[in-house]
């Protein structure tokens, strides 16, 4: 799908008339006037259709910061979002909800899109944090490691702070002895 600018709106609009993530999802360019698939669409097209992995273009999920927008990715069966960007709010959005944005390079991705054109598979391993295009080619990606882990272990954020909770702990007793007028908190006047 290797169009600028496709917003959180474009992926998972509000006024689509479709009831689930995954009817709404991409619904604008997805279906006809009809209600049918419109065929010219890449996700209808049966090499692609139920695809893990999109391949995306500048400033994908850019927009509002509807996090329906990642779900409607996961509820088409989209696990990993190869882009050349992001936008920011979607890409931290992405994490907590089990899909994985990879940023490439413009020429990888239009790459990585020619091999992949007849249908054969772009295969992302988190584990090694490589992207293997389908003749092979082997391409490093970066990532935060605790948005790693987070991926790796189904944690969202909340469970990823609980797994700090023994650093938290020691810094809040650190900062009793510290900053003691600042946990001194209990029952006094009411302040406006």
């Amino acid at each position: 799908m290797l169009v600028a600018d496709i917003d959180t709106d474009m992926i998972s609009p509000g006024h689509s008339g479709k009831k689930t993530p995954e009817e709404a999802a991409f619904a604008p360019m997805r279906y006809r006037a009809d209600g049918s698939d419109d065929p010219a669409f890449v996700l209808n097209q049966t090499p692609f259709r139920g695809a893990p992995i999109l391949l995306a273009s500048e400033n994908f999920g850019c927009g509002s910061s509807r996090e329906t927008a990642v779900w409607a990715l996961r509820a088409l069966g989209i696990r990993c979002v190869i882009a050349v960007s992001f936008g920011d709010i979607f890409f931290q959005n992405c994490f907590p909800n089990g899909v994985l944005p990879i940023v490439c390079a413009p020429e990888t991705v239009t790459a990585l899109a020619a091999e992949a054109a007849t249908g054969d598979p772009v295969e992302v391993d988190l584990q090694t944090m490589v992207i293997r295009s389908p003749r092979g080619r082997r391409i490093a990606f970066t990532l935060d490691p605790t948005r790693r882990r987070q991926l790796l272990e189904g944690l969202d954020d909340i469970d990823a702070t609980l797994l700090l909770a023994g650093r938290i702990d020691a810094f809040q007793q650190a900062d009793r002895i510290r900053r003691p007028w600042i946990h001194d908190v209990g029952p006094g006047p009411a302040r406006s």
